[in-house]
């Protein structure tokens, strides 16, 4: 891997070579941590939650091919999916992708932990599922036994035995919307008071479409795959348009075998 944007402090180092997982945390770090670049956090009398995303798209702007993302992936790509999972306090996604994907607990991983223990962290990330039905396997080990309890974030109106059925199964319910639909601008608001403000979503497109509709999302982190895949497979943002489109700065840019991996911030 070699780093394109910003330039490397030392100019010597301008040689692709593999990034040790500690280099790739420093360079993926939240606002206001260590090694992360931008201004810092600023101080609050409440909680503030830092959504960022991670997507991977075709040359061509396609999401997934054959209905999963993972044909557009590569090590590399797998490598920083995992250095964001392990930063993140909590990882929210659709409830479609983790039908689609087969979404199990976050691991816990040994080269974070001390990381994640200084940071305040438990072990492993939570995950959070975006679901106004509730449709969804509650027997599956992602709800059943994960090392950090997974949340299902739902509107106020959810039907009410759906929500005993999570409950049931160890998920912790929260709500996010006054009406059955999860409202995408309280997410980060109903994290964060839980004390998860490192946030992370995998998509998909349609959850980020909503959060990008909602004004919510914070940064983009963007893994530009070397290949064509046509179809009709929808973008990484699948939602209502803008009325402006919104202006994101650059904030770094990576590359590894024709892959490019960057990293956009709200201006």
């Amino acid at each position: 891997m070699r780093r394109l944007f910003p330039p490397p402090s030392d100019p010597t180092d301008t040689e692709a070579r593999t990034w040790s997982l500690d280099e790739l945390a420093d360079a993926y770090a939240y606002p206001g941590e260590a090694g992360a670049a931008g201004p810092p956090a600023t101080a609050s009398p409440r909680p503030t939650a830092w959504l960022r995303a991670n997507m991977v798209a075709s040359l061509d702007g396609a999401a997934y091919h054959d209905g999963r993302s993972q044909p557009l992936s590569s090590d590399a790509d797998m490598r920083i999916f995992g250095v964001l999972r392990g930063l993140a306090d909590a990882i929210v996604v659709g409830a479609q992708t983790v039908r689609q994907e087969g979404y199990r607990p976050a691991k816990v991983r040994e080269a974070f932990a001390a990381r994640r223990a200084a940071a305040g962290q438990p072990p492993a990330p939570a995950i959070a599922v975006v679901s106004a039905s509730l449709d969804l396997d509650f027997s599956l080990p992602l709800f059943t036994a994960p090392r950090t309890p997974t949340l299902v974030l739902t509107g106020a109106g959810a039907p009410a035995e759906r929500v005993a059925a999570a409950e049931a199964a160890g998920a912790v319910v929260v709500r996010a919307g006054q009406g059955a639909r999860v409202d995408p601008g309280l997410v980060k608001g109903a994290l964060a008071e839980r004390g998860l403000t490192r946030l992370l979503t995998e998509g998909g497109p349609t959850l980020l479409g909503q959060f990008v509709a909602a004004g919510a999302l914070d940064e983009l982190c963007l893994s530009v795959a070397p290949l064509l895949a046509s179809g009709e497979a929808a973008r990484v943002v699948n939602g209502p348009a803008l009325t402006v489109p919104e202006r994101f700065s650059i904030a770094s840019v990576m590359e590894e075998d024709g892959f490019l991996f960057t990293r956009y911030r709200r201006s």
